[in-house]
């Protein structure tokens, strides 16, 4: 009794110390975005003299429209993740649900796609951009964004279409059910776990890209805000404006954190709980 009491509170200490270890660069960056002048770099967590300042100075500097590039960032990840997800469901069934021949083959071959890094296949999406003529446009990095949302959505839709049962799936054909209706009507209700903790995935991997925006977007109306914020400068080279940059990475992080507050349950049974109980 007494070792097992011994394991709980070790656990709890555990966890204790992963959440701040976790937290506290946050915390961190939000004391240093209220801080100006010297005091940026004192290390206390709670300034004397607290300031917006620098969050103000984000939104009226018109050589760094921060507030656009946050616009275009939504824009591309909502888009991403819609567009992902749609494909994934549908290849999804096709390759959970359907024996055909070579179905392991093409399974690997998608999670082959995932292992190759970035910049590998930067000199050939970067011709496809220009060709199709998205180069410099915000929404051409659409494009290149589901080279890397695509493999991991499929996979795991996958895994979780295989778990619904197949009575299912036989009472919608003898109902009369196409494959377009049975997906969308009878699975998609019971994979809202799978394509809540699938979509924000997606969405944090296309929120937080940065090689593919800063290769193929120059203009800077079209830049998203990881890029953005890499291009904050102060009145020299030697002057690193720390605390617009901590404002603007606070900024950036907040939409995510919310995310996860929001879909949190949703997020904990989809990743473990499977699609459907039963």
């Amino acid at each position: 009794m007494k070792s097992a009491k011994m394991w709980r509170i070790a656990l709890y200490a555990a966890a204790v110390l992963v959440t701040l270890e976790s937290v506290f660069p946050f915390v961190y960056a939000i004391a240093t975005s209220l801080k100006t002048g010297s005091a940026l770099f004192t290390t206390e967590l709670i300034p004397a003299h607290a300031t917006l300042d620098n969050y103000i100075s984000l939104f009226t500097v018109a050589e760094q429209p921060f507030g656009r590039h946050i616009g275009n960032s939504i824009m591309v990840s909502v888009l991403v993740v819609t567009l992902s997800l749609l494909l994934a469901v549908t290849a999804a069934y096709a390759l959970g649900r359907i024996q055909f021949k070579g179905r392991g083959l093409l399974m690997m071959a998608i999670l082959a796609v995932s292992m190759f890094p970035q910049v590998a296949v930067l000199s050939g999406m970067f011709e496809l951009i220009r060709s199709l003529g998205l180069y410099n446009r915000a929404i051409g990095l659409v494009l290149p964004y589901m080279i890397f949302t695509l493999p991991f959505t499929v996979w795991v839709l996958t895994t979780f279409m295989q778990q619904l049962p197949k009575e299912l799936e036989e009472a919608a054909i003898m109902d009369g059910c196409s494959p377009l209706r049975i997906i969308f009507q009878v699975f998609l209700p019971l994979l809202w776990p799978a394509l809540v903790s699938t979509g924000l995935l997606a969405f944090v991997a296309a929120w937080n890209e940065f090689l593919f925006a800063l290769t193929f977007v120059l203009d800077n109306d079209e830049r998203l805000v990881p890029v953005s914020i890499s291009l904050i400068s102060g009145a020299s080279k030697y002057d690193i404006p720390w605390g617009k940059i901590m404002a603007a990475s606070v900024l950036v992080t907040l939409p995510l954190i919310g995310l996860v507050l929001v879909f949190q349950r949703k997020i904990v049974s989809g990743l473990t709980a499977g699609a459907v109980k039963g």
